[in-house]
């Protein structure tokens, strides 16, 4: 269990540190900005090199909300949510921290909103709670759809990765401008302790609604697939 556990700390640590430092760092340098679509593809690519790097050990989950649809399709057990979750936030932690050294290299660096995700006035687009909670709800759903469809026994063999890491550059694409995109409790949470205020205000949102889409979705393939999905 020791193994899995460091493995998603891990994989959420890149997945943090990779996408999130694309946006504070590449997205936001002068003229030579990879923008939203650069963004996208950076939390797509960690996603993949972490499933192909320890996904093998752990399953590659990297992400509360993906340990929780997991469970509800019934492949993984109980007991593991807790050490799960606790490796992931904890990845995802050090990487923000890890990045706000990084940052303060820059002698101009002003901390904002750290990448953090946020609706209303904290929104890219200013958009509404109702707007980002379905958002996210949504998106959470059918990640959770293409992780659990793509990792199936029936699914081709070795392409599992490339599936989800393409899945979560869509998703990155249609939520950049809505809420900066979750559909990753740990991906908010370490963001939002340093960006603090009104950030960690709003974190509960980007727990509870990757939460409930990943959670229906687990539910809907067990279901639809039968219990050998």
């Amino acid at each position: 269990m020791v193994r899995k556990l460091v493995a998603e700390f891990i994989g959420t640590f890149w997945l943090v540190f990779g996408g999130c430092g694309s946006a504070l760092i590449a997205a936001a340098f002068p003229h030579l900005g990879i923008g939203f679509l650069g963004v996208a593809f950076a939390f797509g690519l960690t996603v993949m090199t972490g499933i192909y790097a320890v996904g093998y050990i752990s399953g590659g989950h990297f992400n509360p909300a993906v340990t929780i649809g997991v469970w509800a399709a019934g492949r993984i057990p109980t007991s593991d949510i807790p050490g799960y979750i606790i490796a992931q936030v904890a990845g995802a932690i050090a990487a923000a921290g890890t990045l706000y050294v990084i940052l303060h290299g820059q002698p101009h660096f002003v901390t904002g909103g750290f990448a953090s995700n946020g609706y209303g006035a904290l929104s890219p687009g200013h958009y509404s709670l109702a707007a980002c909670f379905i958002g996210e709800v949504v998106c959470t759903f059918f990640f959770l759809y293409v992780i659990l469809g793509a990792t199936s026994a029936n699914a081709p063999a070795g392409f599992a990765g490339v599936a989800i890491g393409l899945c979560l550059t869509l998703i990155h694409l249609i939520m950049i401008p809505v809420d900066n995109t979750s559909v990753n409790p740990a991906r908010s949470t370490g963001p939002a302790l340093i960006a603090g205020g009104h950030y960690l205000q709003q974190l509960w949102l980007f727990w509870v609604a990757p939460v409930i889409g990943a959670a229906i979705a687990g539910v809907l393939v067990r279901w639809l697939h039968g219990a050998k999905n």
